[in-house]
């Protein structure tokens, strides 16, 4: 439950003949993690080399091509659809053959067909762009050029000049600039310019048609109509295609990529011009089903062995080995990191804790039912990402559960008082009519936050002895070590102990338990306590006295932090009182009680603050419950024990949805 799956190395051995019966046979298991070789040309490796793909990988890429192309095309993505109808393989190649060219060749015609429409339709809109500015002048098209001894300037100008030169101008002011041009001889151009240039001249390009602007103006509108109309049906045949051919492609895109990954599977073995070598991994049960079904698949022709010699831990693939509750906790550790194979896995911890922490600042039953409600919503589209979709649908479903769980031991319901007194600890504050009396419990909230800190900090350090002892190597490292994280347990509970000595928590709120207190023996309680901290002290600066200098931050911060618990989740409260406060106490109450129209209103608005201000408050309730824990596990928990970097375990062959062989 706290280790990884365990995985056993093993050595593939068979002649080039067998190599496709080896390969399908992996495939068809998809539990074997392939070891990529690497080690091609470096000694002790003489003649050996990385494979070459099978023959047809080329032609099978190619095909995949297309699909993908298709694909992209109808905007379809295999990993997203579902309710597809599986298909035997064989059909679906069968298919490839005969039906792909067609479709290919028909969803081409459409889509160069629909580009050279999209192009037309910027460029007759180009066209009517650069044609408006000129309607402002009362001149034809052709009239703009084809002079000998005359220069045209048309464009953009902040304002209106003089010309100091013989020439013909129109200028017309307009909101979106001023529009002006000049015809003058072509000797004085280079003075104009500047002129020009000075009042802030932006030239625009010359008409090239003819007539008048409102007739070129309507011939580009008339051509882009058209093009449009024709971009247009396109999209329509393009979706007729889609809804047509859509799964038939999802299945073969399936089809090909197994072909494909199982044809360019010899890249990544070790071959010789007679024989090949797959080195990988295994999880330990299925060793012996495996080593079976390729003894039989090769008539006995392969040599598997079992390589039990020394390997670092960094090198084994990492599968989760967890019970099915706690799978979706999985999502949350890769998010961080994978564990390394001989390393503690906390995903159960997670798993468990997530939704407690998440109810516990949230703590609403009307915010959980809403939570609930929204998986739901989500649900379909959630379970077309796959298992990550899967995995984030249940972890919703079990943070609205437990949400819902502690709104009613909380007695709160949009921040509103359920007709039972707080089962566990009140957070109602005194905001709105009928609440003048109540006080929140924030001693006993901050006190559970802080025993959770240091219930995790201690166990976190716990796991770090474990850690250290199980993956680094005997000697005396490793016993500095670990005596270095029992150190920081010893001062973090010396620390308590003193801090009990001398305070009797009791006094200050209300459990229905009595908490621990050292008052009545103060002397030796202090004793103990800084005898604690002393040998704490000592064990760890055994393995690094300047890891003293991380005191306040080891045990004070890290504890302390988890008071964010307590207080991100009264400050929730906190606004759902004042949202319900601002809607009913100052605008639905009053208006209730001489019902006219600006009566009718005022409850309209205070319905509209009672809807935005509480979907805010779930909104920010879906941010601090979630990320607070999570923040809690990656940086107080993890940091005491947790290294990650584990390889993920990567099966040889594609899990099939659409297609069986």
């Amino acid at each position: 439950m706290f280790q990884p799956r365990p995985m056993t190395h093993l050595l593939i051995a068979a002649s080039k003949a067998q190599m496709a019966s080896v390969v399908t046979e992996l495939y068809r298991h998809q539990i074997f993690h392939i070891t990529d070789f690497v080690d091609q040309g470096k000694e002790g490796y003489e003649g050996v080399k990385i494979g070459v793909p099978q023959e047809h990988a080329g032609d099978l890429s190619n095909d995949l091509l297309k699909i993908r192309s298709l694909e992209s095309v109808f905007q379809t993505n295999p990993s997203t659809q579902s309710n597809v109808q599986i298909r035997p393989a064989e059909t679906i190649r069968a298919a490839i053959d005969s039906e792909l060219p067609k479709i290919d060749e028909e969803v081409s015609s459409l889509t160069v067909k629909r580009s050279n429409a999209e192009t037309r339709i910027r460029e007759c809109q180009q066209r009517i762009n650069e044609l408006k500015p000129f309607a402002l002048v009362p001149l034809e098209l052709d009239l703009y050029r084809g002079y000998g001894n005359l220069t045209v300037y048309a464009g953009y100008i902040e304002h209106d000049i003089e010309i100091s030169f013989p020439h013909e101008k129109h200028y017309q002011a307009g909101k979106d600039g001023n529009f002006i041009v000049v015809f003058v001889e072509s000797k004085n151009s280079a003075e104009v310019e500047k002129q020009l240039a000075d009042a802030g001249f932006q030239t625009v390009t010359l008409p090239g048609e003819s007539g008048t602007v409102q007739a070129a103006v309507d011939k580009y509108t008339v051509e882009k109509n058209e093009a449009t109309k024709v971009y247009e049906d396109c999209n329509v045949k393009i979706v007729e295609l889609k809804a047509k051919y859509a799964d038939l492609l999802a299945a073969c895109d399936e089809v090909l990529s197994c072909d494909v990954e199982r044809a360019e599977a010899p890249l990544r073995f070790a071959t010789t011009d007679e024989a090949f070598v797959i080195d990988g991994w295994i999880p330990a049960d299925e060793v012996e089903k495996v080593v079976a079904a390729l003894s039989q698949a090769t008539g006995e022709r392969v040599y598997v062995v079992v390589d039990s010699s020394e390997v670092e831990d960094t090198a084994i693939p990492v599968e989760y080995n967890n019970p099915s509750y706690a799978k979706p906790a999985e999502l949350f550790m890769d998010l961080y990191s994978r564990p390394k194979y001989k390393e503690l896995d906390p995903t159960i911890i997670l798993a468990i804790m997530f939704p407690l922490l998440f109810g516990f600042i949230v703590g609403d039953l009307g915010y959980g039912l809403l939570y609930l409600l929204l998986a739901l919503v989500l649900r379909k589209t959630l379970l077309k990402m796959g298992e990550m979709g899967v995995k984030a649908f249940f972890v919703i479903i079990g943070a609205a559960i437990s949400t819902s769980i502690f709104g009613l031991l909380y007695s709160e319901f949009f921040g509103v008082s359920l007709p039972w007194h707080s089962i566990i600890f009140s957070r109602h504050l005194p905001i709105g009519a009928g609440m003048e009396h109540a006080m929140p419990q924030v001693i006993e909230l901050l006190i559970i936050s802080i025993m959770l800190g240091v219930i995790y900090i201690s166990v976190g350090r716990f796991f770090g002895m474990i850690n250290h002892y199980r993956m680094d190597h005997p000697g005396s490292h490793r016993t500095k070590a670990i005596l270095s994280q029992f150190g920081w347990n010893l001062i973090l509970w010396g620390i308590l102990v003193l801090v009990l000595s001398v305070v009797d928590l009791n006094e200050y709120c209300q459990f229905p338990f009595a908490l621990p207190t050292f008052v009545g023996i103060p002397t030796i309680a202090g004793i103990i306590g800084a005898v604690m901290i002393i040998v704490g002290c000592v064990f760890v600066a055994i393995e690094n006295p300047l890891d003293l200098m991380e005191l306040p931050t080891n045990t004070l911060s890290h504890m302390l932090s988890f008071c964010r618990l307590a207080a991100v989740g009264l400050s929730s409260v906190a606004i759902a009182m004042v949202v319900n406060f601002l809607a009913f106490d100052l605008f639905i109450t009053p208006a209730m009680i001489n019902l006219d129209v600006v009566g009718v209103l005022l409850i309209i608005v205070g319905v509209i603050i009672l809807i935005l201000g509480h979907a805010l408050n779930v909104a920010l309730g879906i941010l601090g419950g979630a990320i607070h824990p999570i923040r809690l596990h990656y940086v107080e928990f993890f940091t005491k024990f947790y290294q990650g970097g584990g390889i993920i375990y990567k099966p040889f062959g594609l899990k099939r949805k659409f297609s069986e062989e």
